[in-house]
């Protein structure tokens, strides 16, 4: 069973290490404690509550599409040559990097401050573990 210490559970959820101790006090969480005896939280409820603390933007595009990592954000930063673009977005806590053409750019419309719809799909994610590293 893995066991994420209170500091890095903080880190994951992007809060202070005071709001997972109040979440513990509320019972919103469970607190344990790991091999060396220090407050922790199972892995498996953190992964659950992390998901459940989600807030992500709603995509009101009304756009079908068999993707299924639909991310809403505001385009933070657009560098352009005379053929390709990176566009950079800040999806709710994630940011997303896209490469395309300057040509897409342009008819999209896009700009610092636009909002934007970055949609994934891909057949190859790489998962690397960090288990034993916390």
């Amino acid at each position: 069973m893995t066991h994420v210490r209170i500091s890095d559970a903080a880190r994951f959820l992007g809060v202070s290490d005071d709001t997972v101790r109040r979440w513990i006090s509320a019972g919103s969480l469970t607190s344990t404690t790991d091999a060396s005896g220090r407050m922790a939280v199972e892995g498996r409820e953190l992964a659950a509550f992390s998901q459940q603390q989600a807030r992500a933007a709603a995509d009101t595009s009304g756009t079908s599409s068999s993707a299924r990592n639909r991310f809403v954000g505001l385009v933070t930063a657009v560098k352009t040559d005379t053929v390709m673009a990176q566009v950079e977005l800040q999806c709710g806590p994630f940011r997303v990097v896209s490469l395309m053409s300057s040509e897409a750019v342009d008819e999209l419309g896009l700009e610092p401050g636009s909002v934007a719809v970055a949609v994934i799909k891909s057949t190859n994610v790489i998962v690397e573990s960090l288990e034993g590293h916390s």
